[in-house]
């Protein structure tokens, strides 16, 4: 009885409820994937992939759990998992294996890269990889079929050297491009003209992840009243509190102590005390966060990324530095998943360590609110009615005017002020 008091219990994300309500699907057939066991797009799309009918027929014995469809007892599908919240599309961006190669389980087959992450899927079985349905570059959905591993055993044996046939087709092959020069040599200053041209510009397809971030960003201007205030604040004193415990800090927990945890810690404690920095828009609705998942926007080669720091009012100083750690390392290898960077409610992106002094961010959708952090240079400042040289960073928060006055912007960006300027406040919660 508890069993089907929680399959009937089961709660959709908006954008799912929506497909369910259209679509008059039954939620407690729908395998769930997302946060607190709620039922996301992706887990609809896949389900609907699923039970999709074939000339008129609807495919039966649907394995929910493993997702993946078992054929002839020889073979297994290799499909496109889910992706996470809202993606319901990737790209096959590299075969990392081929067709007819032998692969272990768990061996990685095939990278597809998203909106937001490059991500790999791994074989479910030992066998040979057979029957590529689609190629590098193609898009697919959710569900969709990628190739199949038909049950075999790993051979030894090595390729025979090439036949001494092919080494004259190769021959021929590269004497070719001498007959065509020959060709076209009445018309060399065109084509030197045009090689020249060829080699001032190249042109390449834009990622997924650039295309998304491209498109986020564009939407956060198009969508959000955005504003951006400045402040600038004093560092003497964090850098003060640094220096005196770096050393025990990092023996204690591994890790370096920055200043990027002191941010963090700043941040939870002013949008607790202002709630509307911490929510989102939808529709006529303002959604209050009583949570606090702080996103940290990372540069990779690929574009950026910002990795979350789930629940990060519940972490030490010690904690945070870790996990900040572990999410740059991730960034790098590129082996951050969708679920490090779901759920953010507050960003912070520190343009300083790449030098620079001021910027405005744009809003990271549906967030209504990015801190921005910058390079800390030395400037002649008053304190009292002296001149003193001290090291200052220009602090900067964008906000969406639909939900944040103005008062609360200001006020929110002066609270870290204060706790930064005297990091003793959050030790005494003053």
């Amino acid at each position: 009885m508890e069993d089907e008091n929680k399959i009937t219990s089961k709660i959709a994300m908006p954008s799912a409820a929506k497909i369910i309500k259209e679509k008059k699907l039954d939620i407690s057939d729908i395998a769930s994937t997302g946060v607190n066991n709620r039922v996301t797009k992706g887990d609809v799309l896949l389900y609907l992939n699923q039970i999709k009918t074939e000339d008129g027929l609807k495919v039966k014995n649907i394995n929910k759990e493993k997702q993946i469809n078992v054929r002839k007892g020889s073979g297994m599908d290799v499909l496109v998992p889910v992706l996470g919240e809202s993606v319901v599309e990737a790209t096959v961006s590299k075969w990392i294996k081929k067709q007819g190669e032998f692969v272990e389980v768990d061996d990685p087959i095939v990278e597809l890269e998203t909106d937001k992450v490059t991500l790999e899927v791994p074989a479910a079985t030992s066998g040979i990889l057979d029957n590529l349905t689609v190629s590098e570059g193609d898009t697919v959905e959710v569900g969709a079929l990628l190739g199949i591993i038909i049950a075999g055993e790993k051979s030894d044996e090595t390729p025979a050297p090439a036949p001494k046939q092919e080494d004259n087709k190769i021959d021929e092959q590269v004497s070719v491009p001498e007959k065509v020069e020959s060709k076209i040599s009445s018309n060399k200053s065109d084509v030197i003209e045009e090689a020249v041209n060829k080699n001032l510009e190249e042109r390449v397809p834009m990622s997924r992840l650039r295309q998304a971030i491209a498109r986020r960003l564009k939407e956060a201007q198009n969508t959000a009243a955005m504003l951006t205030t400045y402040n600038e604040v004093d560092m003497s004193a964090l850098m003060e509190m640094r220096n005196n415990y770096q050393d025990s800090f990092e023996k204690k927990n591994g890790v370096r102590l920055g200043y990027m945890s002191f941010f963090v810690k700043a941040s939870i404690d002013a949008l607790s005390e202002f709630p509307a920095v911490n929510a989102e828009i939808d529709n006529n609705d303002i959604i209050y966060k009583n949570y606090y998942n702080i996103g940290v926007a990372v540069g990779t080669s690929q574009g950026l990324v910002v990795p979350v720091l789930k629940n990060a009012d519940k972490m030490s100083f010690g904690e945070t530095e870790i996990a900040i750690a572990d999410f740059g390392k991730k960034a790098k290898d590129g082996s951050l998943g969708i679920s490090d960077m779901a759920g953010g409610t507050f960003t912070i992106s520190n343009g300083g360590v790449y030098g620079s002094l001021m910027s405005s961010p744009i809003l990271n959708p549906p967030q209504s609110g990015i801190l921005g952090m910058h390079k800390i240079q030395k400037r002649p400042v008053a304190i009292g009615d002296n001149i003193e040289i001290r090291p200052m960073m220009y602090l900067a928060l964008s906000y969406d005017h639909r939900i944040i006055d103005g008062r609360e912007a200001v006020s929110f960006l002066v609270r870290i002020k204060e706790i930064i300027e005297d990091p003793r406040r959050l030790v005494v919660g003053a």
